[in-house]
């Protein structure tokens, strides 16, 4: 197991409980617990693996709590590093779930269909992007085991607020890693949850879902989100409590590197397709990486797509790109002038 940083009191009633990844370069999910004269809420649960809930339910003893004593959790997104453990936390100790209604509905579209559907959809998404059949094949033979999180059965909107009597937690919508990430903001703390939303190191990955998809804007909104969290009254005097790396302050100057990171992606996107038409794999393929294309490993390589469809679909909404060809295998172009727009 990678090493995982200890239990911390940040004070006023919050710990940082980290939750072990077992195998991820990760290492940890950092769920935090806040006291309510209720009994505590939890932000995130962690990754669904037996060392992860016995670093949990060691963790919340520590802050001389018991997992029965937890009120409820509030997960930032769907993702299985944060709502894994969501089912094993309800049965032992009957607590709420929350999520906002656009994960909600994406957790229920993962519950009801089977690992091997989902797979071949996948792989479907692959071919449509001109992905190598070997690439493909690999994938399909890849196992397809990590489950879904437990449905939440509470939903939380923008601007709502938690229950947790004695405090003011509140919710702040910021979609984009996720259609219904959320941020949350303790008001009686001076303290910012970011979830995945702002990493001080990590520039948070924004996918598209399918890789395909003609409508929606998920970089858009990440972008949106992220100035908007930034101009946030207060924001240079939050402590910001994200679910990985360490907490931070400055949450303007972090918010507004992260928007110049994508913006910066974007126009070498955009240089790329000067060259001519390029499908997904190719101009992926084609983009600069931490890694170099030909040692990433398949998954690397699909998030990697994800990420450039999510982009393309910026230049698309700004009138930047256009995509043409079959719908089995679009291709797309720049576009350079208002009257090809037109």
């Amino acid at each position: 197991m990678n090493d995982v940083p200890p239990v911390e009191d940040l004070g006023n009633g919050v710990w940082s409980l980290p939750v072990p990844i077992p195998h991820s370069p990760l290492g940890a999910t950092l769920v935090y617990l806040v006291e309510g004269d209720a009994g505590p809420v939890l932000v995130d649960t962690g990754w669904n693996h037996d060392d992860s809930w016995d670093g949990l339910v060691q963790g919340i003893k520590q802050t001389g709590h018991t997992v029965e004593d937890v009120r409820g959790a509030v997960l930032t997104h769907f993702h299985p590093d944060h709502s894994g453990l969501a089912a094993r936390l309800r049965v032992a100790s009957d607590a709420w779930v929350a999520m906002h209604p656009a994960d909600i509905a994406v957790t229920e579209q993962l519950a009801s269909a089977s690992p091997p559907h989902r797979a071949d959809l996948v792989a479907a998404q692959f071919r449509a992007a001109g992905f190598p059949d070997e690439d493909v094949e690999a994938f399909l033979a890849a196992p397809h085991v990590i489950a879904p999180s437990a449905v939440p059965d509470t939903a939380l909107d923008d601007g709502a607020t938690v229950d947790l009597p004695g405090r003011d937690l509140r919710v702040l919508w910021t979609p984009g890693h996720t259609p219904g990430h959320l941020c949350l903001r303790l008001a009686d703390g001076d303290v910012l949850f970011t979830g995945d939303h702002v990493l001080p190191g990590i520039t948070p990955h924004v996918g598209q879902f399918p890789l395909h998809a003609p409508t929606g804007d998920p970089l858009g909104a990440f972008l949106a989100s992220q100035k908007a969290v930034g101009a946030l009254p207060d924001a240079d005097r939050l402590l910001c409590l994200p679910s990985h790396e360490t907490r931070f302050t400055g949450l303007a100057d972090r918010t507004a590197r992260i928007v110049a990171h994508h913006e910066e992606r974007l126009d070498a996107m955009a240089a790329l397709l000067d060259a001519g038409p390029a499908t997904l794999w190719e101009l992926t393929s084609r983009l600069r990486w931490k890694r170099p294309w030909a040692d990433m490993r398949l998954l690397a390589r699909h998030m990697a797509a994800s990420e450039t469809a999510a982009h393309l679909r910026t230049l698309e909404e700004r009138g930047r790109a256009a995509r043409t060809g079959p719908d089995d295998q679009p291709r797309w172009v720049a576009v350079t002038d208002h009257a090809s727009r037109a």
